[in-house]
């Protein structure tokens, strides 16, 4: 009966793993739930599932969840991104779920593969940031890195009908976000909820604007590069609006296999969950008649710069992958506190990344100062920007 931590477990693919092992039934059993600061709906959850332990962002958040818990003998609760990390340390935890936001993600990610636990990672930033170092502990210990994103998850499976020795190279698709078809000259009216309008998928608000961007993308060509260990060159992008194919992989001999399934995450969730075994599931099944046709193209590299940011933190390794998630995560929130415009996103991260200062073999402490560093970076250009307009 393994136990699960969920982490995150108050955002969209928090909810929906909570519903999926719900449907899994007594064999997956919630032993550990996390969430930043949305406490009553931790409290509603840690209600619904028993859950033995809880983490909230900070000691106020904590003090305010304690509040809204029942007044009897209840769960331990934790605070910050130590909290993340010790509850995927508890003994009684086999299988940690991490869909925590951003770089607070980290600690976590890294004390559940020290333990030698099953991580199903939904965390892009865990392995942007410190891919090498996540992977390195996960390979010394016997940990399982199971992806949870769709695209990652469908390579995982893909793989599977083939030595890696054989693989010419990956395919990840984009849906192309909801602006894809806008005109460049556009992208400065562009707001908040336009960009959060995804045409298929339904997920947190900073992934959604990355999308928007293609930067996300950028961050799943980094994940690709450490969990597969695939080179640049072995990495490739194509647009698919109907978001039905979530990754290809082509053999040497030519063949080429696909992992298709609908739009929905639960699929991934359940899959990073009963791996090895595949499941009955009780979402809507792929209607391939009913979608008649499918379409992919080149990304237009013009229109959308970020992409090759992805590729050149791949090339170029050390310390840029931190640079890059923590300039990212602060020009997002930005913009979506509507202080800057979506298209001042990209360049602000491409001009971070190029100024920080680069560690070629990083330790844990390198990456948390560079994430550190680009973040007050950010911030400082961005200041300067606005204030100078």
């Amino acid at each position: 009966m393994p136990n699960v931590a969920v982490l995150g477990s108050t955002g969209s693919i928090g909810r929906m793993a909570l519903e999926v092992i719900a449907a899994l039934g007594p064999e997956y059993r919630v032993v550990g739930l996390a969430a930043g600061s949305s406490v009553e709906r931790l409290a509603q959850q840690a209600a619904e599932t028993g859950a033995r332990y809880l983490a909230v962002a900070d000691e106020e958040a904590a003090r305010a969840l304690a509040e809204a818990l029942p007044k009897r003998v209840g769960p331990e609760i934790y605070s910050g991104a130590e909290g993340l990390a010790a509850i995927a340390s508890r003994a009684d935890v086999d299988i940690v779920l991490s869909a925590v936001a951003g770089g607070a993600g980290l600690p976590a990610a890294l004390a559940t593969v020290r333990a030698g636990k099953r991580l199903a990672l939904a965390n892009k930033e865990s392995l942007v940031m410190a891919g090498g170092l996540v992977m390195a502990e996960a390979r010394r210990s016997g940990a399982e890195v199971i992806p949870v994103d769709s695209e990652h998850s469908a390579v995982f499976q893909a793989l599977a009908c083939g030595r890696r020795e054989e693989v010419r190279r990956v395919i990840l698709t984009a849906s192309g976000g909801p602006l894809y078809r806008r005109p460049r000259e556009e992208q400065d009216s562009v707001t908040p909820d336009e960009a959060l309008a995804h045409p298929t998928w339904t997920m947190g608000p900073k992934i959604t604007v990355d999308s928007a961007t293609l930067l996300n993308k950028a961050l799943e060509v980094i994940e690709a590069h450490h969990l597969f260990g695939l080179a640049a060159e072995e990495i490739a992008v194509l647009v698919h609006p109907e978001s039905v194919v979530h990754a290809l992989v082509e053999f040497a001999d030519g063949s080429v296999m696909a992992q298709l399934g609908p739009p929905d995450m639960r699929l991934p969730i359940q899959y990073a969950l009963t791996w090895p075994v595949r499941r009955e599931a009780g979402w809507e099944r792929l209607d391939l008649a009913a979608l008649r046709r499918l379409h992919f193209e080149e990304p237009d590299r013009e229109k959308f710069p970020a992409l090759e940011l992805g590729f050149e933190v791949v090339r170029r390794g050390g310390t840029s992958g931190a640079a890059l998630s923590g300039a990212d995560e602060v020009a997002v929130g930005a913009f979506l506190d509507r202080r800057i415009r979506l298209s001042d996103i990209v360049p602000t991260v491409k001009r971070v990344l190029a100024a920080h200062p680069w560690t070629a073999e990083p330790t844990l402490d390198d990456i948390l100062h560079t994430d550190a560093w680009a973040r007050e970076e950010t911030a400082r250009c961005l200041t300067s920007s606005t204030s100078s307009k």
